[in-house]
This record gives C-alpha cells, structure tokens and sequence, in this order.
C-alpha cells in the first residue's frame, strides 16, 4: 500500500510539472520577432518536446522494470523446480515479448503525438 501511495504521488507531482506545457503564451503588442518565432515553431513551447522526452522515459522505465521483475521470479521458480524449467522460460519469453510490444507501441504515440501536435 505503502508503494501505491508514493507512486501516486510521484504521479501527481510530474502532472503539475507538465501543466505549463498546456499554457498559452501571451504576446505583447510591440513584440512583432517573438510571434513569429512562435508561429515558426507552430505555437509549441519548450515543454512540449520536455514532455514527449519525459513520457518516452516513463515507458522505458517501466518495461524494464516489468521486464525485471519477469526474469527474476522465472529464475526463482526455475531453481525450486528444475524439471519445469523449460516451460517457465518459454512463458517469460513470451511475456517479456508482448511487454516490448506495448513499450514499442507506447514509444511510437509518444512520438507522433511530440512531433505532429500543433
């Protein structure tokens, strides 16, 4: 419990830190080059692509640690029954395979969603 608590705060806490990539910057009259080097970017600010970066970060995290934790208890269980060893390692193959192809595919939104937003 004590972990769900902290990973939901961690949660929050990196929430409000995306929010000012959200924001919508206001222009003075007068600054005619910042505008346009707004409108060059598309009207993205920095945080946008800090963003595209953190999440592709959390999802590697993520399947690593996923990943981690499926080889370890297969080598756990492996030692405790030799006889099933083949069995276990081809499940945590598998596992670690459709794991890869959710990273693979959380990876690919993250990226068209940092490169095509507007």
């Amino acid at each position: 419990m004590n972990k769900l608590l902290s990973v939901l705060a961690m949660t929050l806490v990196f929430s409000a830190l995306a929010l000012p990539a959200f924001a919508e910057t206001a222009t003075p009259a007068g600054d005619q080059p910042a505008a346009a080097e707004a409108q060059a970017q598309g009207g993205r600010s920095g945080y946008i692509f800090l963003g595209g970066a953190f999440g592709a970060g959390l999802i590697i995290l993520g399947a690593a640690y996923g990943i981690g934790r499926i080889g370890g208890a297969a080598v756990e269980s492996m030692a405790r029954q030799p006889e099933v060893a083949r069995n276990i390692q081809t499940a945590m193959i598998i596992a670690a395979a459709l794991i890869e192809g959710v990273t693979f595919f959380g990876l690919i939104v993250c990226l068209i969603a940092l490169f095509f937003t507007g």
